[in-house]
């Protein structure tokens, strides 16, 4: 005999409701998930192109260049070294050393000359020069430029914080749809079914692969708007910068770590860069130099390998009358350091005394975070962080374009006035709890303010102008 299953009008009235709703969600969800997609996918694919080239360099070469061998023998002074980089150039001046990640390895000078920051590496022993770029035209510049700022400053920087907003969006309303539901369980999320066909095997390969990563996803996109200017700058950094009331009675400068960093490359450590800088000229500071001893490059380079620094670090020269030199070794500038190594060292230029003397364990817990984030985000930790990070990007690159690819296949054949029509999930109708949504929106606001402002001005156009339009109302709809 067989079994005749009951008419949809026969199941329970709490059942169909539930279902009902939930299906409501999950097109929600969806329509969501495709909007934020619009505007995400050229970011991710950006993002992780570029990210994978700034790693790469820094694994193959240095960011300014090969790793120079120098030839054998006794090394100059450095304020030979100095000298002969700054006169290799017009009118140039000096104002960063980077010493060599090993001792057979050619000297870093940054000059500035003719408003132009170049990097000059010279052979230590004979002070030839061997190479000189202009710092803003490197391809690692380029690519760090354009993974920070789309090469058009802060408006390219707000457009990026967006797009990274809107992927933690990507990312929840993902898991969302990406629940087991009905009979299937947890293991058709952990492995795709690849007996499916078209669409459906993207969709798995899609919804897999988004799971994986998904944490990974979050840790990248929050460590990435820590740097960004609204959210990070003017929030979480604001909150988490080292206190420079710490330091014992030195004279402060109108100056802030941030003015070290070297247009979108950051040379100062997250958080310090809103610290105001100690300045020279005072009697204030804790033993440094031996007393007596002039206080040039070489003696401040000297004392910084006398108290631990090695491998690769920087000095800044001091700018000006009431300016410092600083010794410096961070994962923000890709020096040769474990994350809790970072390490920045303020000396005054007169007399020779620390100013200040701030490494990891003084941090803020959100600058800890930013210290380990950025090693990892980098890939500055080992060859397993290399290939992690490699892994991850062509992932994320994967998503985008299978993203893309599922859209092509479900879209409608019909056309609109302007080619084909985006037609992204409907709008569910009389969608119960609308107030949590609102609620929800307004959290994103305060949370990441250009995020929620996006979502509500998507919103709004959702609502008011697209559902009543309708030339675009066929378009979008």
């Amino acid at each position: 005999m067989a079994i005749q299953t009951a008419p949809q009008d026969a199941m329970p009235a709490d059942d169909r409701e539930g279902k009902t709703l939930s299906r409501k969600f999950y097109m929600a969800a969806w329509r969501w998930h495709f909007y934020a997609g619009l505007y995400v996918i050229p970011f991710m694919l950006m993002l992780a192109i570029t990210g994978l080239m700034m790693m790469y360099f820094n694994v193959i070469e240095t960011r300014f260049g090969d790793r120079i061998l120098a030839k054998s023998g006794t090394h100059q002074p450095l304020v030979t070294q100095a000298d002969t980089a700054a006169n290799a150039l017009p009118e140039g001046t000096v104002s960063q050393y980077i010493a060599p990640l090993e001792d057979d390895l050619a000297s870093m000078f940054l000059v500035n000359s003719g408003g132009k920051q170049h990097v000059v590496t010279l052979d230590p022993v004979t002070t030839e020069i061997r190479d000189t770029i202009i710092k803003d035209e490197s391809w690692f510049y380029w690519a760090s430029d354009v993974h920070g700022e789309l090469l058009i400053g802060d408006l390219g920087d707000r457009l990026i914080e967006i797009a990274a907003g809107l992927g933690i969006i990507l990312i929840v309303t993902g898991f969302y749809m990406w629940w087991p539901r009905g009979s299937k369980g947890l293991a058709s999320v952990l492995w795709p079914d690849f007996r499916a066909t078209r669409r459906t095997l993207w969709k798995e390969l899609h919804v897999t692969s988004g799971f994986y990563i998904s944490v990974f996803l979050f840790f990248f996109l929050i460590s990435g708007l820590a740097w960004a200017g609204i959210w990070g700058g003017q929030f979480v950094q604001a909150w988490s910068t080292f206190p420079a009331e710490k330091w014992d009675n030195v004279p402060l400068s109108d100056d802030i770590h941030a003015d070290m960093n070297h247009g979108v490359l950051h040379d100062a450590p997250w958080g310090l860069e809103q610290t105001p800088m100690p300045a020279s000229g005072s009697t204030a500071g804790a033993l440094g130099l031996a007393y007596g001893t002039p206080v040039n490059l070489d003696t401040v380079t000297a004392f910084a390998r006398t108290i631990g620094f090695s491998g690769q670090f920087r000095v800044n020269l001091p700018r000006g009358e009431t300016g410092v030199y600083t010794i410096s070794a961070d994962t923000m500038s890709g020096d040769s350091v474990a994350p809790t190594g970072d390490r920045t060292i303020h000396i005054d230029q007169y007399s020779g005394k620390v100013l200040a003397n701030v490494g990891y364990a003084d941090y803020s817990v959100a600058a800890k975070s930013m210290a380990v984030g950025i090693a990892l985000h980098q890939g500055d930790l080992g060859w397993w962080n290399v290939i992690a990070n490699t892994l991850f990007c062509l992932t994320v690159i994967f998503l985008c374009i299978s993203g893309i690819v599922m859209w092509w296949l479900r879209r409608p054949s019909s056309r609109s006035i302007d080619g084909v029509r985006l037609s992204p999930p409907p709008m569910p109708r009389n969608l119960p709890l609308w107030k949590g949504a609102v609620f929800v929106m307004l959290a994103l606001s305060l949370a990441f303010p250009l995020t929620g402002i996006t979502l509500v001005t998507v919103l709004a156009i959702d609502v008011l102008i697209v559902s009543n339009v309708p030339v675009l109302k066929r378009a979008f709809g």
